[in-house]
Order: C-alpha cells, then sequence, then structure tokens
C-alpha cells in the first residue's frame, strides 16, 4: 500500500529575516525621527526631504557595511576555532574522545555507545571536527557569501524602511500635516512589517504584528523626543 511522503517544512532563513529586521527597524524609525523633528522647526517640506534622502544614503551605507564586518567576523570567528579543533585532536586526540563521550552522554547515551562514536569518530578527522564545532562549540559553518547579502540585505532593507516615513513629506507640502500623516503611515508600516515577518517565521502573525508596533512605535517616539530637544 502506497504512503504518503513525509515532508517537513522548516524555515531556514533567519539570518536574511534577521538582517531585514534590522535595516527595516532602524530604516523606519530613525528617518521618521530626523524628519519630525524638524517639522517642528520649518514649514516647507523641501529641507526635510533632502535631509532624509541624505540621513537614507549615509545611514544605509552605514548600517550595510556593519551587516559586512559582522558577518565576515561570523567566518572568521569560525574558521579560527576550527583551525585550533583541527590542532587539538592531532596533537591531544585522547582528551578530545574523552569531550565526545562527555557531549554525547548528555543526551542520555551511556558510556559504552558514546564511546563507540568517538572511536567511529576518531576514524574520521573532518567528521571529528564538524561534531566538536556544533556540539561543544556551539558553532554552524556560515556561508562565505552571506557576507555581502548581509550588507546588501541589511542596507537595502534600511533604504525600503526609510522611505516609507519619508513618503508623505515627499507628496505634501506642509510640514505639519506631512508629519501627521508621516506616523500613520510608519504605525502602519510596522504592523504590516510584524505581520509578514511572522508569516515567515512561524509565529503568531497578530501577536507579532502589535508588538512590532508597540517596540518600534516606543523607537521612533523616543528618537522624536530626542531630535526635537536638541533641533
Amino acid at each position: 500500500m502506497p504512503q504518503t511522503p513525509h515532508i517537513e517544512r522548516h524555515f531556514t532563513a533567519g539570518h536574511v529575516v534577521r538582517d531585514i529586521v534590522i535595516g527595516m527597524s532602524d530604516g523606519l524609525t530613525v528617518p521618521f525621527a530626523l524628519a519630525a523633528g524638524l517639522s517642528g522647526a520649518v514649514d516647507s517640506t523641501s529641507l526635510i526631504v533632502i535631509a532624509g534622502f541624505a540621513e537614507i544614503a549615509a545611514g544605509s551605507i552605514a548600517m550595510g557595511v556593519g551587516g559586512y564586518l559582522a558577518a565576515k567576523n561570523d567566518v572568521e570567528h569560525y574558521n579560527r576555532e576550527r583551525a585550533r579543533e583541527n590542532i587539538e585532536i592531532g596533537q591531544k586526540p585522547r582528551e578530545e574522545a574523552a569531550e565526545v563521550v562527555a557531549v554525547l552522554q548528555e543526551y542520555g547515551l551511556s558510556h559504552n555507545e558514546s564511546t563507540a562514536v568517538a572511536e567511529a569518530l576518531s576514524q574520521r578527522p573532518e567528521a571529528w571536527v564538524d561534531f566538536m564545532m556544533r556540539f561543544e562549540l556551539g558553532l554552524e559553518r556560515p556561508d562565505p557569501r552571506r557576507v555581502f547579502t548581509s550588507a546588501f540585505t541589511i542596507g537595502g532593507s534600511y533604504i525600503i524602511g526609510g522611505l516609507i516615513p519619508l513618503a508623505p513629506y515627499i507628496i505634501l507640502s506642509n510640514a505639519r500635516t506631512a508629519f501627521i500623516a508621516s506616523i500613520a503611515v510608519t504605525l502602519c508600516a510596522l504592523a504590516a512589517f510584524g505581520f509578514i515577518k511572522a508569516r515567515f517565521t512561524g509565529a503568531r502573525p497578530l501577536k507579532s504584528a502589535v508588538r512590532t508596533t508597540l517596540i518600534g512605535g516606543l523607537a521612533a517616539a523616543a528618537a522624536f523626543f530626542i531630535a526635537r530637544a536638541v533641533s
């Protein structure tokens, strides 16, 4: 009798979502605060739009570079630890095998079962190092391509996020009216962003939308009052 194949669906793009969240959340709050702070000082929106574009350009570059350096550091850190683990396995195989046994026993395997696995791994140096990296150090091999992917994802998300609160100032000529519209647009964007993010990560969409709106709204409000205080 034919059986229905078991298909597992797991979300594996956590790093991409994290980069989008970082870029989008900052893009929604920082340009909003700048534009809102200038709204009380000038009546025309043209200056606000110019300042907003300048901030988005500078912010996206800074965020992109930060994402690049963070991802590059992950790759370099993993490579350093892997090289160190290779040396330790070559110079102290007995101690490293004992560590394998200890790790496996934490998962409920008996001493004999753990020893058998350790002996099998000792015949496969690369697999042994992979095991130690994952289960002893808790490190997963990072994708070297993510160095550039992370930079462009964070920077691009910042630009998209920054254009949302700035859009009313581009369309409207009165700064105060544009400010009110920017608040509404930014809050709606935060809610939509939280809802869509939950659809990808498997979280509760409504809860995620409310939480993202509250956290993003508080961050935007704090940035706004700081901007107003110094403007």
